[in-house]
């Protein structure tokens, strides 16, 4: 059977009366390229620069000879790249009395990270969960106190914490920083952890509260679970914070025991000879390679993860 043309099917007076058809509607698009974008493009563009330009000459002057640093533009790039400068860095440039290189210092900064990182997210966010959901008496002064703390300069605590360390037989030693990082770490994280939580929906504590589960149980399979974006801004700020550090590196760990930062603090500073910048710019950027790659990695979960807890309360 024929289908009927669609005249047949709309009669006129059907459509009798109606506008006629119009175009999309909505605002017209506006052009990309509008001067508000121009301006704020070109204040970005300048700013990346503005940052990226030293670590620019850092690269460049770490691939070039000595003689071509001394005669050349420090801002060319090497006429040939040479990789010299990176392997003495690493293996065999004089941090003090020894000549090995970053690569002791290295792992030590990897024996103090892991253990501290570890444990001081861990115990802030048990912190955290608690200070929301399990709330006991005084636990707003505990967070208040909690939160002073972490305002207070490292230095106020230098002296009672090495005669702690001392007391405790572990000062000059990589236990010593493991412990130092791990309380001055707790207080902020603490604070992270809280906000996000509180930004949870309280009935799925409740729901667990209901069909029976514990601290722990609902700790680890309902809060823990999502919270992967805060526990990714907890590691950053760590891991950050606890690789770059000069401070207590120096102060707790003992010659033996220092960390990479201590070790490039010695390289660049060294009296002996004349100053070897392509040795020292390597130095400086395998020093700074583990944040830079926890940046790249992490850095879209970091910014949702700051976004989600870190500004709420």
């Amino acid at each position: 059977m024929s289908t009927p043309a669609l005249s047949t099917v709309v009669s006129p007076h059907v459509l009798k009366g109606r506008p006629a058809l119009q175009g999309p509607a909505g605002p017209r698009p506006k052009p990309f390229f509008t001067p508000k974008r121009i301006v704020l493009y070109s204040i970005l563009f300048v700013a990346c620069l503005y940052y990226l330009f030293p670590l620019y000459v850092m690269v460049m002057t770490s691939f070039k000879t000595m003689p071509e640093i001394r005669f050349g533009n420090i801002f060319a790039p090497p006429r040939e790249l040479n990789g010299e400068a990176w392997v003495k860095a690493w293996t065999s440039a004089c941090t003090g009395l020894t000549c090995q290189g970053l690569s002791p210092g290295f792992w030590n900064s990897v024996k103090i990270l892991v253990p501290s990182v570890i444990v001081s997210t861990a115990v802030a966010a048990v912190n955290g969960y608690a200070l929301v959901n399990w709330r006991f008496r005084g636990s707003e002064i505990f967070f208040a106190v909690l939160i002073f703390g972490s305002f207070i300069p490292y230095q106020v605590f230098l002296y009672p914490l090495v005669m702690i360390t001392r007391e405790l037989g572990i000062f000059g030693t990589i236990w010593a920083v493991i412990l130092v990082h791990t309380i001055f770490g707790m207080p902020i994280l603490t604070l992270l952890f809280r906000n996000y939580f509180a930004a949870l929906p309280p009935e799925l504590f409740k729901a667990a509260r209901v069909d029976g589960a514990g601290f722990w149980r609902i700790f680890f399979e309902v809060m823990l679970p999502m919270s992967l974006p805060i526990v990714v801004v907890a590691l950053i700020l760590q891991v950050t914070g606890i690789w770059n550090d000069f401070l207590f590196g120096v102060v707790f760990a003992g010659t033996q025991n220092y960390p990479m930062t201590v070790q490039l603090n010695n390289i660049v500073n060294s009296a002996q000879g004349s100053p070897e910048y392509n040795v020292n710019m390597a130095a400086t950027m395998l020093t700074g390679l583990v944040p830079l790659i926890v940046y790249f990695v992490s850095g879209r979960l970091f910014v949702r993860g700051v976004a989600a807890g870190a500004v709420k309360g």
